[in-house]
C-alpha cells in the first residue's frame, strides 16, 4: 500500500484545521462574552476577550431571591432530577417494550409500531394543550413529577424504536444456549441481553437525558415556580423584552451545557461498536 506524500498529508491536516477553527468559532465567542467584563455582545472578530473577569459566572451561580433562597442551586437540582428521573423511567419502559417488540409475536405488534411512529410527526407544542388539561386534571400542575412523566411519555418512541432495531441484530443464538444451560426468560433477558445492548443503552440513556435537559418550551409553560426552574427556562430569563444580559446569557449557556459533555465524555466508550463481535462462532 504506497504510503501518502507529505505535501498531500499537510494538505489534509491543514483542511481539518480550518474546519475545526470554524467549528470553534461561536463557541469562542460565547467563552469571550461569558469572561468579558462588558455586559454586551461585542461586534469585532476577534473571539478572545480583552479582558478576562469572573463576576457573569458568580452573579449565575450565586444569584438568590427575595426570601435569600438560592435559586441556581435548586434550578440545577430540578434539572438533574427531571434528566435523571426521565432516564430511569424512559429507558426502563423502553427497553423491555423493545425487546417483546423483537423477539415476540402478538396480534398488534406491527400496528403498535406504526402508531409509536406516527407519533413523532407531530411536535410538541402540538400536544401541549392536552398535556396541559391532563396534568391539571391530575394535580401535576407546577411540579417536577409531572414534567417527568411529560418528558418520558414524549422520548418513548424514539427510544423503543432504537433499542428494538439494536436487539434484532443480537443473535438468537446466545439466548438459546442460556435456555438450554437452564435460564429462566428473565435471566436471559438480564444477564445476556442486557450487557450485550450496552452500547444501544448508553445512546439510549444519553438520547433521554438531553431531551429532558435541554427541552424549553413544555418546561416553561408546566412549571411557574422559579425555584423549580429547570436551567434552560433559567437561562431564557436573561433576555428580557428591552434588554439582553449577554454575559449572563453565556455564563450560564457555558454551565448548562458541561453536564451534557461530562456526560458523552463518560459514555463515548459505549458509543462505538456492538458487543457482539466474536459472540457466535463458526
Amino acid at each position: 500500500m504506497k504510503k501518502p506524500s507529505w505535501l498531500k498529508m499537510a494538505g489534509i491536516h491543514a483542511g481539518l484545521s480550518v474546519m475545526c477553527m470554524v467549528t470553534l468559532y461561536p463557541v469562542l465567542w460565547v467563552v469571550k462574552m461569558a469572561l468579558s467584563p462588558v455586559d454586551g455582545m461585542s461586534l469585532t472578530a476577534n473571539p478572545f476577550p480583552d479582558a478576562v473577569t469572573f463576576d457573569h459566572f458568580r452573579e449565575v451561580l450565586w444569584s438568590s431571591d427575595a426570601q435569600g433562597r438560592w435559586v441556581f442551586g435548586r434550578q440545577l437540582m430540578a434539572s438533574l432530577i427531571v434528566g435523571g428521573a426521565t432516564t430511569v423511567v424512559g429507558l426502563g419502559l423502553a427497553v423491555t417494550a423493545a425487546y417483546a417488540l423483537s423477539r415476540f409475536r402478538f396480534p398488534g405488534k406491527e400496528g403498535g409500531m406504526q402508531a409509536l411512529l406516527i407519533t413523532q410527526m407531530f411536535p410538541a407544542t402540538l400536544m401541549l394543550v392536552p398535556i396541559y388539561g391532563i396534568l391539571q386534571k391530575l394535580g401535576l400542575l407546577d411540579s417536577l413529577t409531572g414534567l417527568v412523566l411529560v418528558y418520558a411519555t414524549t422520548s418513548l418512541p424514539f427510544c423503543i424504536w432504537m433499542l428494538k432495531g439494536y436487539f434484532d441484530t443480537l443473535p438468537r443464538e446466545l439466548e438459546e444456549a442460556a435456555v438450554m444451560d437452564g435460564a429462566s426468560p428473565f435471566q436471559v433477558f438480564i444477564h445476556v441481553v442486557l450487557p450485550l445492548a450496552r452500547p444501544a443503552l448508553a445512546v439510549t440513556a444519553l438520547f433521554s437525558f438531553m431531551t429532558a435537559w435541554n427541552e424549553f418550551v413544555l418546561a416553561a409553560t408546566l412549571i411557574n415556580d422559579p425555584t423549580r426552574f429547570t436551567l434552560p427556562v433559567a437561562l431564557q430569563r436573561y433576555v428580557g423584552e428591552y434588554k439582553v444580559e449577554w454575559g449572563k446569557f453565556a455564563a450560564c449557556a457555558l454551565v448548562v451545557s458541561a453536564p451534557v459533555m461530562a456526560l458523552f465524555f463518560a459514555l463515548q466508550k459505549h458509543l462505538v461498536g456492538g458487543l457482539t463481535a466474536g459472540g457466535v462462532k463458526g
